[in-house]
């Protein structure tokens, strides 16, 4: 059967409580830049590679979204270098839920954003 739905992912929604100041973490953790001036409730996307882009959304305005998180991962951010990319995350001073795990065919580790959704980090 055909489908009309593509075999892609588009878009991440992550709701978060504190638009700007997940931007802030989320473009520093990636190296892109922003600009503040340009941060406008209720939603921002972060361009990703090709088709994919990942929207921080705050929700309504005049609402406070509290205690959107997870314990298990939301997705993963891709890296070639494990051991770079855990240093540069302690650099960061962000917080490391995991150590970096190592499997026969991938490495990774997990860390919590500003409202501790938990976001891994993988190689593979």
């Amino acid at each position: 059967m055909n489908s009309p739905i593509h075999n892609k992912i588009n878009t991440v929604f992550v709701h978060v409580s504190d638009l700007k100041n997940s931007v802030v973490w989320y473009t520093q953790l990636l190296g892109q830049t922003y600009d503040l001036e340009k941060i406008e409730d209720p939603v921002y996307t972060i361009q990703l590679s090709e088709y994919t882009g990942l929207t921080l959304d705050a929700g309504p305005a005049g609402i406070t979204k509290n205690d959107c998180s997870t314990k298990h991962p939301l997705f993963n951010f891709h890296t070639d270098d494990i051991e770079k990319s855990f240093a540069y995350v302690k650099k960061l001073e962000y917080s490391i839920e995991t150590e970096i795990v190592s499997f026969k065919d991938f490495s990774c580790f997990t860390i919590s954003d500003p409202d501790q959704h938990i976001i891994m980090i993988c190689t593979g």
